[in-house]
């Protein structure tokens, strides 16, 4: 789901080049926020599959519950290329608001449905192995509170400047690969 999603993205960006473009060098200057769109939702899908990853790792056994709030996960990731599209065709026009903020409900619908997993899974230990290591468990959980409320932030921002908006999932991506890097448990 993850490499299909992330493999959807450059679709998106090979669609903005006409065949019989007149110049090549100009149109592929003038599509510069879809490579900067790309580059965010790949980034953020890849972190997406490695906090799935460190999740899973800690799950021992499922049950129904448990699997439909990782199809909504997964539904909420497959989502991820339209509206990246939309981000890299309207940023710069009228529709750049609208834009950002399908972006942004996107990515705190998916931020959502990680935390409902998660915290599904773990309470009381539900579904979680018998030697889960209590500190990964404590830390995956302190990560996901704030991320609905941290997309939330950059969704709204759009109001005030869909750009800025962007630019705040840019460097949200950023910032939860440099966290992941620099605190991240090898679980």
């Amino acid at each position: 789901m993850f490499a299909i999603a992330a493999t959807l993205l450059i679709l998106n960006v090979d669609s903005q080049i006409p065949g019989d473009v007149a110049d090549l060098g100009a149109s592929i200057l003038h599509i510069w926020p879809s490579y900067l769109a790309y580059a965010a939702s790949f980034v953020t899908i890849g972190i997406m599959w490695v906090n799935h990853h460190t999740v899973m790792a800690q799950i021992d056994r499922t049950d129904r519950r448990f699997l439909f709030a990782n199809i909504g996960l997964l539904m909420c990731i497959a989502f991820v290329p339209f509206p990246t599209r939309l981000v890299a065709e309207h940023i710069r026009g009228p529709g750049a608001r609208d834009a950002a903020l399908v972006y942004g409900f996107t990515m705190v619908a998916t931020a959502v449905m990680f935390s409902v997993t998660w915290f599904y899974a773990s309470r009381g230990g539900r579904l979680l192995r018998r030697d889960a290591d209590p500190a990964v468990v404590s830390g995956i959980s302190r990560s996901y509170l704030p991320g609905p409320w941290i997309y939330l932030g950059a969704t709204l921002l759009a109001f005030l400047s869909p750009a800025a908006s962007v630019i705040g999932f840019l460097v949200i991506a950023v910032l939860y690969v440099l966290e992941s890097s620099l605190f991240g448990n090898s679980a």
